[in-house]
């Protein structure tokens, strides 16, 4: 049993100030594996006062200074990285064969680094200084489905700017968050700066989106929580920044590789056991191909291998705990009542996985956009097949929900496939399956957030702007802001 008995506040392991602890579901053995600290509004109280003293300082460091920090935990960050491997496939379910999980915290470091090398704070408007200052405290709520990344993100940038933190990580991934905070402290984040305080939503979250001592809150989640979250913190006017949740479209056009399109469709959608907010959960496929279509997604859903994350064969791990494989199982009771056509996977467990909460790759065709499985993030492996008339039909099928975060566009040629990406409504595009970018803005379109992470946008979301007047002189010698 690992034992995971402290909170970190203002640079020091310290015990929660009512002494609670919660255990960890190990989802592949449905048995506990840990027991996390659970922290409470008063520990939130010492955390913030921590962050708002080391920020006095922390603030006013050198853009040097911050890089260098950033080196060495980065430098950490990498010596721990099988550690964080094995945790998050006891934690979550992760397997260890999906290496991004581990590997891609250290990138959105580095990134974050690059930019600042490079950001210039202060710039020129006419005879005025513009300049760029930390927002201040900032509460950071990440989530479980990429529990080192999302986090990482958070805090880097976070850290680039030159705010405090207080983070909170999902009860789920919590043991990983405390491997964070472990790395944070062994790479000599100044006290304060850096505070960790796991904990429940109801308490630790809403004392976070309420306290008056905190400047921003950056939250990742539901879009459910993330109004409870923005609600919260209207009554002390902070700065939000969302990333909620997705029922992205992938578009694929007549003239598509429809081979490509499916496969790579199933492997994006089905990555993470299909717990990914980006995930093309919804594919639209031209009326007259979807049968076509239908034999490759089949074909490539059955390649996956499930079993114990911890083997470095398996490519599907279970889903993260008992109440997400009920809702899981839930939405796909409701494609079989409403009159989807299963093609493959199903309510029943994969052979041979008796224990665990193991749910099959499941495709469904003959959606209709009104049906759940069509309008709900069903955040697992499960995916609806729609069909469309023409081009404007499928645009309108795709921008016909409340969600807006990701959307994909398969086609040949590239005019028309252009004007279908600049159609759809969301915030991340992808074409033929290209790659996204470190260094491009990540967020939200409607109710999938508020705010831009990641990038030269996602280091603004913790900068303030301040116009300067009468220093002229000094003024001429500085970039214009929009040169």
């Amino acid at each position: 049993m690992r034992q995971y008995p402290h909170l970190y506040i203002d640079g020091r392991w310290t015990a929660p100030t009512e002494p609670r602890e919660i255990e960890l579901i190990d989802p592949t053995r449905e048995e506990v594996f840990a027991r996390v600290a659970l922290g409470s509004a008063a520990d939130v109280d010492r955390a913030v006062a921590a962050a708002q003293r080391a920020f006095e300082s922390f603030s006013t460091t050198s853009a040097a200074d911050r890089i260098a920090l950033i080196d060495r935990i980065i430098d950490v960050y990498e010596s721990h990285i099988d550690e964080f491997s094995e945790l998050i496939a006891r934690e979550v379910g992760i397997p260890v064969s999906n290496c991004a999980q581990v590997t891609g915290p250290a990138e959105h470091m580095r990134v974050a680094r690059d930019l600042l090398r490079e950001y210039r704070f202060e710039a020129r408007v006419g005879g005025a200084i513009v300049r760029r200052e930390p927002v201040g405290v900032c509460a950071l709520i990440s989530p479980w489905n990429w529990p080192i990344q999302t986090g990482v993100i958070k805090l880097i940038y976070a850290l680039a700017a030159g705010c405090t933190i207080v983070a909170k990580p999902s009860l789920n991934s919590a043991a990983s968050g405390v491997l964070l905070a472990q790395v944070l402290h062994e790479a000599g984040v100044p006290p304060g700066v850096f505070n960790l305080v796991s904990g429940t939503g109801r308490e630790v979250g809403d004392a976070l989106s309420h306290h008056p001592g905190v400047d921003m809150i950056s939250f990742t989640g539901s879009t459910g929580a993330g109004k409870v979250v923005g609600a919260a913190a209207a009554g002390t006017v902070k700065r939000v920044c969302l990333e909620l949740g997705g029922k992205s479209a992938n578009i694929v056009l007549p003239d598509a590789d429809l081979e490509k399109a499916a496969r790579w469709n199933i492997q994006r959608c089905f990555f993470n056991a299909g717990q990914s907010c980006h995930a093309p959960s919804r594919m639209l496929v031209h009326e007259s191909q979807v049968e076509q279509v239908a034999s490759f997604l089949v074909d490539e859903a059955q390649r996956f291998r499930l079993g114990d994350p911890l083997e470095s064969s398996t490519t599907m791990g279970p889903v993260v705990s008992a109440a997400q494989f009920k809702s899981i199982r839930d939405h796909i009771q409701s494609g079989l009542d409403e009159g989807a056509r299963l093609v493959t996977g199903g309510l029943e467990r994969p052979d041979g996985l008796d224990q665990g909460y193991f749910v099959q790759p499941t495709v469904f065709t003959g959606v209709t956009p009104d049906m759940t499985i069509a309008r709900e993030e069903v955040f697992g492996p499960v995916l609806a097949v729609l069909t469309y008339h023409d081009e404007d039909d499928a645009l309108r099928i795709a921008n016909d929900s409340p969600f807006g975060l990701g959307g994909y566009v398969f086609g040949g040629q590239r005019e028309n496939a252009r004007r279908v990406v600049n159609g759809l409504r969301a915030g991340r595009i992808s074409f033929n399956g290209a790659a996204t970018d470190s260094y491009t803005p990540m967020g939200g379109y409607k109710q999938s957030g508020i705010g831009r992470s990641m990038g030269r946008l996602g280091l603004e979301e913790y900068l303030e702007v301040k116009s300067v007047y009468g220093f002229e002189d000094e003024a001429q010698a500085l970039p214009t802001l929009f040169g």
